[in-house]
């Protein structure tokens, strides 16, 4: 933590040292976004904008005792909010990404019933408030314990615990009512 906090302040003046930033939180910040948001083209705007704006403000940033990863997610956070509140939701399936998964052999049937797999989970975690969003992407996509979620979300370890076994509880009941079966 303390190399991070040298980090950041030598990223004040030095691009390559907030390129070093950069580098260890792209991957993360890229995952939380695109689970956010489903489409791996705004995933990465998206993404390239947190950073933007993070380097824009990086002389402001204060630690007060959270990662600065917690820093970073509440851009994403942010901007995500401002993307959903600036966009009317539109059904794309982009020409690119129906070739790569024909390539790897799968058939039109079975892309379709994948695709309607991950979009109904997808529609089932939109339906969660967005803390909890971040919860299932923070434990899924990222695989980070509870005690560095807690970190993040500035909790405590025990009420990552206690809010996790909520969300899934909700998931279940938000599948359910989709339609989707236990064990399906």
């Amino acid at each position: 933590m303390d190399n991070e906090q040298a980090l950041i302040e030598r990223s004040k003046s030095d691009a390559d040292a907030f390129g070093e930033l950069y580098e260890r939180y792209v991957d993360r910040i890229y995952n939380y976004i695109y689970y956010r948001v489903g489409d791996p083209a705004e995933a990465e705007d998206l993404t390239a904008r947190v950073f933007h704006r993070a380097l824009g403000h990086i002389e402001d940033y204060q630690s007060r005792g959270a990662p600065f990863a917690a820093w970073l997610y509440r851009i994403a956070h942010n901007l995500v909010a401002n993307w959903y509140r600036d966009r009317s939701r539109h059904k794309n399936i982009r020409l690119d990404d129906v070739l790569a998964m024909a390539a790897h052999g799968a058939t039109p049937q079975h892309l379709a019933e994948q695709s309607e797999a991950a979009q109904t989970l997808q529609r089932a975690m939109r339906q969660l408030p967005p803390e909890r969003q971040q919860l299932l992407i923070l434990k899924f996509s990222d695989e980070l314990s509870n005690a560095e979620i807690a970190r993040i979300m500035g909790r405590t370890e025990g009420a990552i615990k206690s809010m996790y076994h909520r969300t899934l509880l909700a998931l279940r009941a938000e599948l359910a009512a989709l339609g989707v079966k236990d064990g399906a």
